[in-house]
């Protein structure tokens, strides 16, 4: 038996300030690889930094590689940050959002419980609205109060899933890895018409489709998507495009409807004279390295099973064995 002790993970995440364009974005992750190789983008504006086999290298502390990376975001391209530094992904998160602009806030692994003992529940990751409601109805306001429950309490106020989920956040615990991104940067779906289109029923059924097919091929290749963008060209080959990032990375196909016909509505097509349309899905992540918020409503568990299902029929029946009621002929 191996008695080495694991080696202890440093994880930095930045905030950057000011929302970077893409391009600009794009120098920053590649700015921060030239500090480690293990450099994966939380867009809009922030990125996460395994420093872990960085620290030899650099022959620095892990809170003074963090400065370095700091000074070398402003010096180069003019990028105010400010920074948290902890052992897990959703700690360095946590503690960049505590931390005064242009600070780093450094979690080390022996304080961890102390540091999270007064913080509000509401800091944790997950916890939304309707699962914050839930527990200040029974007087639990910090994240110190949530680890001093005993868990059949919190099982009985949330539901075993949900419980369980909040109980390892609140003890700090996160085991997911920093994932450098994906080579695949979008995913498009488009429809051409045979003939000009001025019906609203027909865009919105045309809408709804292409975000089904776009969610179909997220599940597939196991990714969420951050931001959707619609496009409608009209008959004069003019066109817009709207834009809209989602309230939290998703695959999940009526999610990514309302988005996208949040969009069309936005044109206010009214008796326009459409060709086509393309939906583009970007800021593509792993579907294993994003947070979904807690739910206290069982009817979303039920969904993504259907749509599991759904997926699994179509996988052996082709792409138009199972759809939504709405696009049926």
């Amino acid at each position: 038996m191996n008695g080495t002790a694991p080696r202890q993970r440093h994880i930095a995440h930045l905030h950057l300030h000011a929302v970077p364009s893409g391009i600009q974005y794009d120098d920053a992750i590649e700015l921060m690889s030239g500090v480690t190789p293990h450099v994966q983008a939380v867009p809009p504006d922030a990125v996460q930094l395994d420093l872990t086999s960085a620290l030899r290298y650099f022959d620095l502390s892990p809170y003074d590689v963090v400065q370095l990376a700091k000074i070398r975001l402003k010096a180069l391209y003019g990028i105010d940050s400010s920074a948290g530094l902890a052992g897990n992904r959703m700690l360095a998160a946590m503690a960049a959002d505590a931390s005064a602009p242009g600070e780093t806030t450094w979690v080390p692994a022996g304080q961890v419980a102390d540091w999270l003992y007064p913080r509000p529940v509401t800091a944790l990751p997950g916890v939304g609205r309707t699962t914050a409601e839930t527990l200040h109805r029974y007087g639990l306001h910090t994240i110190g109060q949530i680890t001093d429950l005993p868990a059949a309490t919190l099982q009985r106020l949330l539901g075993a899933g949900p419980a369980r989920l909040l109980a390892e956040r609140a003890h700090g615990r996160d085991p997911r890895p920093v994932t450098p991104a994906e080579p695949a940067e979008r995913l498009v779906a488009d429809l051409v018409l045979d003939r000009d289109c001025l019906d609203p029923v027909r865009h919105h059924r045309a809408v709804l489709d292409l975000a089904d097919r776009i969610g179909g091929r997220l599940r597939g290749e196991r990714q969420v998507a951050g931001r959707l963008t619609l496009t409608v060209r009209y008959a004069d080959r003019s066109s817009t495009t709207r834009t809209c990032t989602l309230p939290e990375p998703t695959d999940h196909s009526p999610a990514l409807a309302a988005a996208a016909l949040g969009l069309l509505a936005a044109l206010g097509l009214q008796r326009a004279r459409v060709r086509s349309y393309v939906i583009r899905a970007d800021r593509l992540l792993p579907s294993g390295s994003a947070y979904r918020q807690l739910s206290l409503d069982p009817g979303g568990d039920r969904a993504r099973a259907a749509e599991a299902a759904a997926d699994r029929a179509r996988r052996r029946f082709g792409p138009r064995a199972v759809r939504p009621a709405t696009l049926a002929d």
